[in-house]
């Protein structure tokens, strides 16, 4: 597939801006395409870049909406998106952090997203996978990818959780406050749902807690990442993160500050089950993957009701069919929702 960017938009002290699709391909000159395949999932044998608009099969906006808006640079984005449709060509873009900045409405454009809120039916804007490491490969020596079948499900958690009144409180009412800026148009951001996701997070897990039909596997931090400031306590954070979804069946995944969870791609990773709570989020690829079959699906109105859920869908399932469903859930984050699967699996519009 042939891809017209103009890499002049591109600043690289904003790298984290970056399209995804073009951080495997904007890289230093020493750079191996096999380092590439290997971090990324994608070689150079997948794209050719090209430096003419009219004849390119993708055209991208190198840089995210939260970039041009923040950098006072809209006018680039839309001279872009007007060229392009001279040529009745889509443009790819990118939406980018927990909240999302607000984005024109141009009828050739494309928005891929992590957050958001698919009851806002914002015409043109798709949802996007958290793109993460492969880290089953990175601790197949030391972790076992198959998880014994129990009687009991077993749910694992690792992560912050808040039961505290005033924190919930306080969380609500800097979403109140930044709602208003937006709504104002003070603020660039897109408003956001009243949730104070720490303390949603404590009750989802007490419920699990109490409940005698399940098994729960829980590490509760009191800080992000349990507070590790050097690299040593990073790496053991993060291996007892990971030992933790790999010692679980089930993981609970519920958003954070925005309205998606990482630990959502990272449980598909791991070849897991998530207990996915649906707060209105987009999911990517909802035309082509059936997410009720990957997951246990937790509507918003019912979390109250988690823990039976749960049971219920666990006893539904043969020792067969769960074995079935942990490696399906590995291959479909490998060949739909890693980064060179995901943008593979894109219909050119």
């Amino acid at each position: 597939m042939q891809i017209f960017y103009p890499f002049e938009h591109y600043k690289k002290n904003c790298r984290g801006q970056l399209f995804p699709l073009l951080k495997p391909f904007v890289k230093n000159e020493n750079f191996t395409d096999e380092q590439r395949i290997k971090l990324y999932g994608v070689s150079a044998k997948d794209y050719e870049f090209t430096n003419s608009l009219s004849t390119a099969e993708i055209v991208i906006l190198p840089m995210s909406w939260n970039y041009y808006v923040q950098n006072k640079k809209l006018h680039l984005a839309k001279e872009l998106i007007e060229r392009a449709a001279g040529y009745h060509k889509t443009v790819w873009s990118w939406n980018s952090g927990d909240f999302g900045v607000k984005v024109p409405r141009y009828n050739n454009l494309k928005v891929f997203r992590m957050g958001g809120y698919m009851s806002r039916q914002q015409a043109g804007h798709y949802g996007m996978p958290v793109f993460i490491k492969d880290r089953l490969t990175e601790y197949q020596e030391e972790i076992p990818f198959t998880f014994p079948y129990t009687q009991k499900p077993v749910v694992g958690f690792c992560g912050q959780a808040r039961s505290s009144v005033l924190n919930a409180i306080s969380e609500k009412l800097r979403i109140v406050l930044r709602n208003l800026q937006s709504n104002l148009n003070l603020s660039v951001n897109e408003p956001q749902a009243l949730i104070a996701s720490t303390h949603l997070r404590a009750q989802l897990l007490n419920n699990l807690i109490k409940s005698p039909h399940i098994q729960d596997n829980f590490i509760l931090r009191k800080k992000y990442r349990a507070g590790a400031s050097t690299k040593l306590e990073l790496n053991r954070s993060t291996k007892e993160f990971y030992q933790n979804i790999n010692n679980s069946a089930y993981v609970l995944c519920v958003r954070g500050a925005g309205n998606f969870s990482v630990r959502f791609y990272e449980t598909l990773m791991m070849g897991r089950i998530p207990v996915y709570l649906n707060t209105d989020g987009f999911l990517p690829l909802t035309d082509q993957i059936d997410w009720k079959k990957h997951v246990v699906w937790v509507e918003y109105e019912e979390r109250n009701q988690i823990s039976n859920i749960v049971k219920s869908f666990h006893e539904s399932l043969t020792r067969e069919n769960f074995f079935k469903l942990s490696k399906s859930n590995r291959e479909l984050w490998l060949n739909e929702l890693s980064l060179g699967g995901f943008f593979r699996n894109q219909k050119m519009l």
